[in-house]
Order: structure tokens, then sequence, then C-alpha cells
């Protein structure tokens, strides 16, 4: 698996940069601003863009404002955004799209090495790694209009953890439940969200994503 990176901060571009070889990806450019980040996805035509929201000059926006750029230049491109806090707007904007392959995890994660390369791997298979803040963030944001208002408080959870890009089985796990508790819930879920249930899960989170970003 091929990977560019945009980091602006030199130990943890670089720290990535190992822990990502030290599980097998393979890391073709590590850059840190934004014109070098277009660049390089130009010319190395990597299966994931890692990019920081803030880059240089300002360390306002540039960052995202590059992933976005580089996902018009190169369609469909996975791009797992990093960010110091949760910002709304950026998350949001990032899942305006709604398109495979987004990821936006707060940089705390970057030290999971195990579960970052995981997130990172389904972000490049085409799915979403949403950090379970963020999720809460965008829950909260809705959660006084309809239709999410009408959701349980178990089928939040479910919804959180679907975001996240957790399978059925994960799912199951993590809130101690069945799998078949866990594909009723998705069925409410979708009824209550009026999304047509689909056997892509991806394509499910994602549809799950895009209406809470409305």
């Amino acid at each position: 698996m091929r990977v560019v990176i945009a980091e602006d901060l030199f130990l943890l571009r670089d720290g990535m940069t190992r822990m990502l070889r030290a599980h097998g990806l393979r890391v073709t450019a590590a850059v840190d601003n934004g014109p070098d980040l277009l660049a390089a996805v130009a010319a190395d035509k990597p299966d994931v863009a890692i990019v920081d929201v803030r880059l240089p000059p300002t360390f306002t926006d540039e960052g995202l404002r590059a992933a976005l750029e580089a996902r018009r230049q190169v369609p469909g491109l996975p791009v797992l955004v990093l960010s110091q806090y949760v910002e709304q707007l950026y998350a949001r904007e990032l899942l305006a799209e709604g398109t495979g392959g987004i990821g936006y995890l707060l940089k705390d994660r970057v030290l999971r090495s195990a579960e970052f390369v995981d997130a990172v791997r389904r972000v490049a298979a085409g799915g979403t790694a949403m950090d379970p803040e963020v999720i809460a963030r965008l829950l909260d944001h809705n959660s006084a209009t309809a239709p999410i208002a009408a959701l349980s408080p178990r089928e939040r959870e479910v919804l959180a953890q679907m975001a996240e890009g957790r399978s059925n089985a994960a799912i199951a796990q993590r809130l101690v439940i069945t799998e078949r508790a866990v594909v009723k819930h998705t069925a409410s879920i979708f009824l209550k969200l009026g999304l047509q249930p689909s056997d892509d899960d991806n394509r499910r989170v994602l549809a799950v994503l895009a209406h809470l970003n409305r």
C-alpha cells in the first residue's frame, strides 16, 4: 500500500513514517505543506493520503484545503485527516462529498499504532475511520433535529460505532450485544433516517455520515 503524508511537525511525520513502514506500508512521500502534498499525489499516485488539517503558512486549514483539492484532482482519493482538536466545520466539509475513503482522527489516535494503522488500511480500502469524539459532536449537533432525535440511546451507540467504520461483529463485541441485535438496530436506524439498507458496509456508513452532515 502506497501512502503520502503531509504533516508539518517533523517528529510526528517521521514517527508515522516509521510506524507505517514497520507494518508493511510504503510511504512514498512525507511532506510538510499543501503544495508539496498535491505534487506528491500527482507524482506517486498513492492509495491513501494522511493529512494534517493545519499546515503552513497560516496553520489554519491549509491541510484540509489541500486534501479537498487532491480529491478533486484525483477523484475518490482516500484521505485520512488528522487534527489536534475536534473541529466540526472541517469534519462536515470533508464529509460533504459523500464518497468513500474518508477518515478524520484526532492526533492522539496516532499513538495507538495498531488502531491507527487499521484506520489507514480501512480508509485506503474505501471505508471510513471517524474519531469517536468527532462522531459524538456531530450527533450532538443534530440531536435536537428530526430524524436523529427519533433514535433510541442504543441506536445512537450503534450509529456511532457504524460511523467509526466498524463491522457488525465488531459493534456487537464493543457494545456487548449479539450480532442479531446489531442487525436489528441497524435496520431500525435506516428506517428512521429514511436510508435504504445496503450490503456494502462502506457505502452504508458513508450514507449515515452524509445524513449526519446535513
